[in-house]
């Protein structure tokens, strides 16, 4: 017989464009799907003036996901750095993360 995770789904945990390299791994809850931080360009600011560093926000980076604990540790015209409170599983290059306080929509930008 074969071991239960045979039959485990595989999910792209990233991709090295420049090497032409796709990473693939089994299973939903493989390690190399969780991410602490990600950084975002592409950045809109509803209100049009940037967030505070260093205050916990909440973010969501899939369609109808909790709002994520994080802080926006580093802030520019161009970029920001966001460091999550825990792990969060398929952030993925090129997609959306926005930024909330309380049910307040701040902004966001497309994940780097």
């Amino acid at each position: 017989g074969s071991a239960s995770g045979d039959h485990d789904a595989w999910f792209v945990a990233r991709k090295d464009m420049a090497g032409n390299v796709l990473y693939v791994v089994q299973g939903h809850s493989h390690p190399a799907l969780l991410v602490d931080d990600l950084s975002a360009g592409q950045l809109s600011w509803i209100s049009g003036e940037r967030p505070h560093t260093h205050w916990v926000y909440g973010a969501k980076t899939r369609y109808r996901q909790a709002d994520a604990a994080c802080e926006i540790e580093r802030i520019d015209a161009a970029s920001c750095y966001i460091k999550f409170a825990e792990p969060q599983w398929a952030v993925t290059p090129g997609q959306s993360v926005v930024v909330y306080e309380s049910r307040v929509c701040l902004g966001g930008g497309v994940i780097v």
